[in-house]
């Protein structure tokens, strides 16, 4: 079995990274290489990140190691995100591509409602039964769901909300390649009710249509983070 998914990861993550490298939404590179670095005096300013010089990039900025490591699942939501994107390996910067593993509890461990600003998802299932989704934008604000098994496949278009829940009783993996170097993610509870400052609570009881004490406790409750 472990073979097997062995497989069915290298094979799926070929697969996202050939797709979503030829459709990434962020601009396309004009060069071989642009390595990201930190230091403004010794690079060029591109696609948000300053470019080390070619002469000095090793195989070390292409690589990250790890992803096949379980990860603690016991936060309040019951899963992990492992970002892999130009902060994890810098030589992403201007490549338009980037990639996560998500771990998620038995019974019904949840990443969230959210958002990537900036990328299309494409999500493969490694172990596990999950329950995915989105929502298509206004007025409609259509659901789009689905139960995913291991090797299922399913895309969450760029900006919109979407979700997945473990409804197995046994522990989840999936891996996801999103079509930028920096995809973002905006957490909806946690943007809502978690903002930092927070958010007039008049303004969140009327847009919810709660009592105002209820929003208050809400704002006491949110700020976690599950990456």
């Amino acid at each position: 079995m472990k073979g097997h998914c062995s497989f069915l990861a290298v094979f799926a993550l070929l697969a996202l990274a050939s797709i979503l490298g030829t459709s990434a939404y962020d601009p396309s590179p004009l060069q071989d290489t642009c390595v990201a670095i930190n230091d403004p005096k010794t690079g060029i300013f591109v696609n948000g990140k300053f470019c080390k010089d070619p002469k000095f990039v090793t195989a070390d900025d292409f690589f990250f190691s790890g992803l096949d490591i379980p990860r603690d699942t016991s936060s309040p939501v019951g899963s992990v995100v492992t970002p892999v994107n130009v902060d994890q390996i810098p030589g992403l910067n201007t490549m338009g591509i980037s990639l996560v593993r998500i771990d998620y509890a038995p019974y019904a461990g949840l990443n969230p409602p959210h958002t990537h600003p900036r990328a299309t998802e494409i999500l493969v299932v490694l172990e596990g039964t999950l329950y995915v989704g989105f929502v298509t934008s206004n007025p409609d604000n259509r659901l789009v769901s689905k139960v995913l098994y291991p090797g299922d496949v399913f895309v969450f278009p760029i900006g919109l909300i979407h979700f997945q829940q473990n409804v197995g009783k046994t522990n989840a993996v999936a891996f996801a390649s999103l079509s930028s170097q920096n995809p973002g993610v905006i957490t909806i509870p946690n943007a809502v009710f978690g903002s930092n400052p927070p958010i007039n609570p008049d303004v969140l009881t009327r847009a919810f249509q709660l009592d105002n004490n209820v929003v208050k406790y809400l704002q006491t409750r949110f700020g976690w983070k599950n990456n």
